[in-house]
């Protein structure tokens, strides 16, 4: 049975592919992708902050998407 995390694994697996793969996906490194990382998380603080759900509901997602980005970096790595 294939789970709402296992679909988000391949498609950041498919994103990162060398062939076929997103451009700007595959040129990033831990480097670059971190100020994505913080202003999500700084995101994540402000709608908890606000008191804002539904939105931290959707910045929760983006920030699980960094986490995959840099969990698949990292596998690639070994």
């Amino acid at each position: 049975m294939t789970t709402p995390v296992d679909r988000l694994n391949a498609i950041m697996a498919r994103l990162r592919a060398p062939v076929g793969g997103c451009p700007w996906d595959i040129e990033q490194t831990f480097e670059t992708i971190a100020p994505y990382t913080l202003e999500e998380a700084y995101e994540v603080a402000d709608a908890i902050e606000r008191k804002d759900w539904t939105e931290l509901k959707s910045e929760l997602g983006d920030l699980l998407f960094q986490v995959v980005f840099h969990a698949r970096m990292a596998e690639e790595q070994g």
